[in-house]
Protein backbone atom coordinates (compact mmCIF):
# COMPACT_ATOMS: atom_id res chain seq x y z
CA UNK A 1 0.00 0.00 0.00
CA UNK A 2 1.68 3.37 -1.25
CA UNK A 3 1.50 6.47 1.20
CA UNK A 4 -1.48 7.75 -0.22
CA UNK A 5 -3.58 5.22 0.62
CA UNK A 6 -4.83 4.14 4.45
CA UNK A 7 -7.40 2.22 6.37
CA UNK A 8 -10.25 3.96 6.35
CA UNK A 9 -11.31 3.77 9.88
CA UNK A 10 -7.85 4.97 10.78
CA UNK A 11 -8.62 8.64 9.18
CA UNK A 12 -12.25 8.56 9.98
CA UNK A 13 -13.10 7.03 13.79
CA UNK A 14 -16.06 5.79 14.30
CA UNK A 15 -16.68 4.44 10.43
CA UNK A 16 -18.56 1.31 10.45
CA UNK A 17 -17.55 -1.16 7.57
CA UNK A 18 -18.25 -4.99 6.84
CA UNK A 19 -15.75 -5.74 4.14
CA UNK A 20 -18.12 -8.34 1.77
CA UNK A 21 -15.19 -9.46 -0.01
CA UNK A 22 -13.11 -10.72 2.49
CA UNK A 23 -16.24 -12.86 3.73
CA UNK A 24 -18.29 -15.49 2.21
CA UNK A 25 -21.15 -12.84 1.88
CA UNK A 26 -21.14 -11.54 -1.77
CA UNK A 27 -22.24 -12.49 -4.92
CA UNK A 28 -19.20 -14.98 -5.56
CA UNK A 29 -19.82 -16.74 -2.18
CA UNK A 30 -16.51 -17.03 -1.19
CA UNK A 31 -13.80 -14.65 -0.19
CA UNK A 32 -12.41 -13.08 -3.49
CA UNK A 33 -8.88 -13.07 -4.53
CA UNK A 34 -6.95 -9.95 -2.65
CA UNK A 35 -9.04 -9.46 0.29
CA UNK A 36 -6.58 -10.85 2.86
CA UNK A 37 -8.45 -8.92 5.68
CA UNK A 38 -11.57 -7.42 6.44
CA UNK A 39 -10.59 -3.89 6.28
CA UNK A 40 -11.82 -1.11 3.82
CA UNK A 41 -9.02 0.90 1.87
CA UNK A 42 -8.96 4.12 0.02
CA UNK A 43 -7.16 6.80 -0.87
CA UNK A 44 -6.44 9.54 1.60
CA UNK A 45 -8.75 12.05 -0.36
CA UNK A 46 -11.41 9.17 -0.09
CA UNK A 47 -11.14 9.48 3.42
CA UNK A 48 -11.11 12.98 3.81
CA UNK A 49 -14.41 12.84 2.05
CA UNK A 50 -15.60 10.34 4.07
CA UNK A 51 -14.82 11.95 7.11
CA UNK A 52 -17.26 15.65 5.63
CA UNK A 53 -20.12 13.14 4.54
CA UNK A 54 -19.68 10.96 8.01
CA UNK A 55 -20.31 14.53 10.03
CA UNK A 56 -23.71 15.76 7.60
CA UNK A 57 -25.10 12.31 7.61
CA UNK A 58 -24.72 12.29 11.80
CA UNK A 59 -26.88 15.98 11.29
CA UNK A 60 -29.32 13.60 9.80
CA UNK A 61 -29.76 10.93 12.45
CA UNK A 62 -27.21 8.34 9.95
CA UNK A 63 -24.19 6.95 10.37
CA UNK A 64 -22.19 5.14 7.15
CA UNK A 65 -21.50 1.83 7.14
CA UNK A 66 -18.49 0.47 4.10
CA UNK A 67 -19.14 -2.34 1.94
CA UNK A 68 -16.15 -1.80 -0.07
CA UNK A 69 -13.62 0.76 -0.97
CA UNK A 70 -10.36 0.28 -3.29
CA UNK A 71 -10.32 -3.16 -4.74
CA UNK A 72 -7.72 -4.80 -6.30
CA UNK A 73 -7.26 -5.43 -9.79
CA UNK A 74 -6.82 -9.12 -9.12
CA UNK A 75 -10.13 -9.60 -7.46
CA UNK A 76 -12.12 -7.76 -10.64
CA UNK A 77 -9.89 -10.25 -12.53
CA UNK A 78 -11.73 -13.25 -10.10
CA UNK A 79 -15.22 -11.77 -11.29
CA UNK A 80 -14.19 -11.87 -14.51
CA UNK A 81 -13.45 -15.80 -14.28
CA UNK A 82 -16.59 -16.42 -12.28
CA UNK A 83 -18.69 -15.33 -14.54
CA UNK A 84 -17.69 -17.90 -17.22
CA UNK A 85 -17.89 -20.66 -14.12
CA UNK A 86 -20.92 -23.28 -14.43
CA UNK A 87 -23.90 -21.56 -12.53
CA UNK A 88 -24.88 -23.22 -9.03
CA UNK A 89 -27.54 -21.47 -7.47
CA UNK A 90 -25.91 -20.28 -4.58
CA UNK A 91 -25.89 -16.69 -4.58
CA UNK A 92 -28.09 -16.06 -7.30
CA UNK A 93 -31.83 -15.61 -5.27
CA UNK A 94 -30.04 -12.67 -3.37
CA UNK A 95 -27.82 -11.38 -5.66
CA UNK A 96 -28.70 -11.82 -9.46
CA UNK A 97 -32.16 -13.22 -9.30
CA UNK A 98 -33.88 -12.02 -12.98
CA UNK A 99 -30.64 -12.13 -14.53
CA UNK A 100 -27.83 -14.83 -15.72
CA UNK A 101 -24.21 -14.39 -14.45
CA UNK A 102 -22.75 -13.90 -17.94
CA UNK A 103 -24.05 -11.17 -18.39
CA UNK A 104 -23.07 -8.58 -15.49
CA UNK A 105 -20.64 -6.99 -17.61
CA UNK A 106 -22.47 -5.85 -20.11
CA UNK A 107 -25.16 -4.93 -17.92
CA UNK A 108 -23.30 -2.92 -16.12
CA UNK A 109 -23.13 -4.52 -12.52
CA UNK A 110 -19.39 -5.65 -12.70
CA UNK A 111 -16.74 -4.05 -14.85
CA UNK A 112 -13.52 -5.48 -16.05
CA UNK A 113 -11.50 -2.08 -15.11
CA UNK A 114 -13.69 -1.18 -11.44
CA UNK A 115 -13.11 2.57 -10.57
CA UNK A 116 -12.59 0.79 -7.27
CA UNK A 117 -9.31 -0.49 -8.20
CA UNK A 118 -8.65 3.43 -8.45
CA UNK A 119 -8.52 3.40 -4.72
CA UNK A 120 -11.83 6.41 -4.64
CA UNK A 121 -14.89 5.12 -4.62
CA UNK A 122 -17.09 3.12 -1.91
CA UNK A 123 -19.92 1.05 -1.28
CA UNK A 124 -21.83 1.79 1.54
CA UNK A 125 -25.40 2.46 3.20
CA UNK A 126 -26.43 4.24 5.98
CA UNK A 127 -27.76 3.12 9.74
CA UNK A 128 -29.43 4.79 12.26
CA UNK A 129 -27.51 6.34 14.93
CA UNK A 130 -29.93 5.44 17.70
CA UNK A 131 -31.00 2.13 17.03
CA UNK A 132 -27.54 1.06 14.71
CA UNK A 133 -29.96 -0.79 12.57
CA UNK A 134 -29.23 -0.23 8.56
CA UNK A 135 -31.77 2.28 6.91
CA UNK A 136 -34.49 0.48 4.63
CA UNK A 137 -33.01 0.70 1.34
CA UNK A 138 -35.32 -1.98 -0.97
CA UNK A 139 -32.53 -4.30 -1.40
CA UNK A 140 -28.58 -5.33 -0.42
CA UNK A 141 -25.34 -4.50 -1.62
CA UNK A 142 -24.82 -5.79 -4.77
CA UNK A 143 -28.03 -6.65 -5.95
CA UNK A 144 -27.83 -6.98 -9.77
CA UNK A 145 -31.61 -5.86 -10.63
CA UNK A 146 -33.42 -3.33 -11.79
CA UNK A 147 -35.05 -2.84 -7.74
CA UNK A 148 -30.80 -1.35 -7.34
CA UNK A 149 -31.44 1.68 -9.77
CA UNK A 150 -31.66 5.20 -8.23
CA UNK A 151 -34.92 5.57 -10.06
CA UNK A 152 -36.36 2.05 -9.11
CA UNK A 153 -39.97 2.03 -9.16
CA UNK A 154 -41.37 -0.80 -6.63
CA UNK A 155 -39.29 0.58 -3.94
CA UNK A 156 -41.21 2.03 -0.55
CA UNK A 157 -41.17 5.87 0.04
CA UNK A 158 -39.23 5.24 3.33
CA UNK A 159 -36.92 3.57 1.13
CA UNK A 160 -36.67 5.82 -1.59
CA UNK A 161 -36.19 8.96 0.56
CA UNK A 162 -33.37 6.80 2.40
CA UNK A 163 -31.45 6.64 -1.06
CA UNK A 164 -32.23 10.33 -1.27
CA UNK A 165 -30.36 11.30 1.92
CA UNK A 166 -27.58 8.96 1.20
CA UNK A 167 -27.08 10.58 -2.33
CA UNK A 168 -27.51 13.95 -1.50
CA UNK A 169 -24.81 12.98 1.74
CA UNK A 170 -22.51 12.18 -0.78
CA UNK A 171 -23.40 14.36 -3.60
CA UNK A 172 -22.66 17.35 -0.95
CA UNK A 173 -19.03 15.69 0.00
CA UNK A 174 -17.85 15.66 -3.80
CA UNK A 175 -18.81 12.20 -5.14
CA UNK A 176 -21.03 11.10 -8.16
CA UNK A 177 -23.51 8.41 -7.74
CA UNK A 178 -23.56 5.37 -10.28
CA UNK A 179 -27.38 5.02 -11.70
CA UNK A 180 -27.28 1.40 -11.50
CA UNK A 181 -26.25 1.00 -7.85
CA UNK A 182 -28.05 3.06 -5.13
CA UNK A 183 -24.44 2.43 -3.41
CA UNK A 184 -22.00 3.02 -5.06
CA UNK A 185 -20.17 6.23 -4.86
CA UNK A 186 -16.73 7.68 -6.63
CA UNK A 187 -15.07 10.62 -6.12
CA UNK A 188 -15.61 13.00 -9.01
CA UNK A 189 -11.56 14.51 -8.56
CA UNK A 190 -10.04 12.11 -7.52
CA UNK A 191 -6.06 11.47 -7.45
CA UNK A 192 -5.78 8.49 -9.22
CA UNK A 193 -8.31 8.37 -12.73
CA UNK A 194 -6.10 6.68 -14.60
CA UNK A 195 -4.26 4.15 -12.56
CA UNK A 196 -6.04 0.58 -11.14
CA UNK A 197 -3.81 -0.69 -8.26
CA UNK A 198 -3.44 -4.46 -7.28
CA UNK A 199 -1.60 -4.34 -3.77
CA UNK A 200 -3.62 -6.65 -1.59
CA UNK A 201 -6.23 -5.69 1.17
CA UNK A 202 -3.79 -6.83 3.92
Amino acid sequence: MNDDFAFVDELVPGIRWDAKYATWDNFTGKPVDGYLANRIIGTRTLCAALAEAQEKAASLGFGLLLWDGYRPQRAVDCFLRWVDEPEDGRTKLWHYPNIDRATMFAKGYVAAKSGHSRGSTVDLTLYHLVTGELASMGGGHDLMDAISHHDARGISPLEAGNRRYLRSIMEDCGFAAYEREWWHYGLKDEPYPDTYFDFPVA
